[in-house]
């Protein structure tokens, strides 16, 4: 099992454009410049390319990394799911002012005329100097108050605010992870797209050089038929083979031009990969000690899938703590002032009280009960779900261990295939050159090569996706496995033609 050091996990990089947000939790915000200098040590001259995206020379290939970190600053579903994470940290503050005091000041003016004893008195008069004129308003019936008031209400005692506080905490540790998780998928989809457009660029590339062998192949049996020494099914089986060469680098063309717009969507930007070649296979190298299965799949509780199910299997038994906390009383402090002025001067007053107020739940028609009872099924389906994405997980280590298996396998014996074939070619040749052999035989071993190359880059590309799959499975994808791709891309890359250069 190959030693692993995560040096950028994707879940530490959740605010990458959000530099404030990480600050607040005191992280530290990923910078891929280091892994583009690492990409650029790939290089076999040492010297890095500072070349934009779609270089001038067309000949380099583009940053993997420097395209996720574009794709983690362009799409715009991770925007949303920053922006939602952003709201739902709101809750945090939102639960401790709950346990805090509360100040309230409020002002009223209220007018007042009513009927009483004072208003149906027959013996007052206005004019009598022996009338209390504190009684005025009174026998008017009209009052007018002026009420000012200040109330601090203080919690002592409540379960539910408590729990409150842990439900939000909670539900920010879930959606931190679901934004990593969507990093991850994104990580996926990009080095996915870059992988198909490198595939099928190269592939395009030796079609090309095929179709070119096939059309002397052709020309060279419609001359043998021409004199006579040739048959009719030689020259039209020639034929058959051209025309599917013209058909594969159509549909060549139709993947890499798939392949670039999903790229664009994902980040923005067309990258150019450079001239369509390849150096020597025969050279590359792959990993193959992949260690004990078991222990991959024991691994596979760190996936971040799992890890998700599991917080949002923990908010929601804070959240039945929360639901059955309405069983709990409540009490609160209430300390409150009020100065009231009015033009009855028997009702001006300035009142300073404190109480303390218990609030006990005796029946609410079975509501909190029920209320409860459906928190508890909620968390019953949350661990559910922890056990169905611990199993998916498990079982897509297996998958990719056994690909990449099969894929080591494969490209190893398409190595020796290549070599027989390239040593075909040579004898062919010099079979050629001394009459013993025609042209003929000579393009039908290049095309034999052409053929096993293609699939020697379709292998690569598999290999490399379930590569990435496995790390996703377990947890440990991070840019040192994307620098790791491109390092495996550069080695089978033309060196006569770039110098496998790798831009920044």
């Amino acid at each position: 099992m190959r030693v692993r050091h995560c040096l950028l996990p994707l879940a530490l990089g959740v605010m990458l454009n959000h530099p404030a947000l990480a600050q607040e939790e005191g992280r530290t915000l990923p910078d891929l410049s280091a892994y583009d200098n690492a990409s650029d040590t790939l290089s076999t001259g040492g010297a890095a390319s500072s070349a934009p995206m779609g270089a001038e020379s067309g000949t380099v290939l583009p940053s993997l990394p420097r395209l996720f970190e574009q794709a983690l600053r362009h799409d715009s579903d991770l925007s949303q799911q920053r922006y939602q994470l952003e709201a739902t940290r709101q809750d945090i503050p939102k639960a401790q002012a709950g346990l805090l005091p509360q100040l309230e000041a409020s002002a009223s003016y209220n007018y007042q005329e009513s009927e009483n004893y004072y208003t149906d008195n027959p013996s007052y008069d206005p004019g009598n100097e022996r009338v209390n004129p504190d009684y005025e308003a009174r026998y008017q019936g009209r009052t007018k108050d002026k009420v000012w008031q200040l109330q601090l209400t203080q919690p002592l005692f409540s379960v539910e605010r408590w729990r409150q506080v842990d439900k939000a905490e909670a539900q920010v540790e879930a959606g931190e992870l679901k934004l990593a998780v969507g990093e991850r998928d994104l990580a996926l989809k990009v080095a996915e797209a870059y992988l198909n457009a490198f595939l099928s660029s190269r592939k395009l590339g030796l079609l090309d050089s095929k179709r070119e062998s096939l059309k002397l192949q052709s020309r060279q049996a419609q001359r043998s038929y021409d004199l006579g020494v040739g048959d009719r099914i030689n020259l039209l089986e020639a034929q058959s083979r051209l025309d599917q060469a013209v058909a594969d680098q159509v549909k060549a063309e139709n993947e890499l031009s798939n392949a670039l717009s999903d790229l664009e969507r994902l980040t923005g930007r067309m990258p150019d990969f450079g001239t369509p070649a390849l150096g020597d296979l025969k050279q590359a190298s792959f990993e193959s000690g992949w260690g004990d299965i078991d222990e991959w799949v024991a691994r596979a509780k760190a996936n971040l899938q799992v890890k998700l199910a599991r917080a949002q299997r923990r908010a929601a038994q804070v959240d039945t703590g929360v639901r059955s906390a309405g069983h709990y009383p409540e009490l609160n402090l209430n300390v409150s002032y009020s100065d009231r002025s009015s033009n009855d001067p028997f009702r001006e007053s300035q009142d300073t009280s404190a109480s303390l107020q218990l609030s006990v739940p005796i029946y609410q028609g079975g509501y909190t009960s029920a209320d409860v009872r459906q928190g508890e099924l909620t968390a019953k389906a949350r661990q559910a779900a922890v056990t169905n994405e611990l199993n998916l997980a498990q079982q897509e280590a297996r998958k990719r261990l056994r690909g990449l298996a099969g894929d080591v396998r494969q490209l190893e014996a398409l190595q020796e295939s290549i070599k027989s074939s390239a040593l075909f070619l040579e004898a062919a040749e010099k079979g050629e050159n001394l009459g013993i052999r025609d042209l003929v035989d000579v393009l039908d071993a290049r095309a034999d090569l052409y053929d096993l190359r293609i699939q020697f880059v379709e292998g690569v590309r598999q290999y490399l996706l379930d590569d990435l799959n496995l790390q996703a499975a377990v947890g440990d994808l991070d840019t040192t496995d994307l620098v790791d791709a491109m390092s495996l891309l550069a080695s089978i890359t033309d060196k006569d033609v770039n110098d496998s250069e790798i831009e920044r």
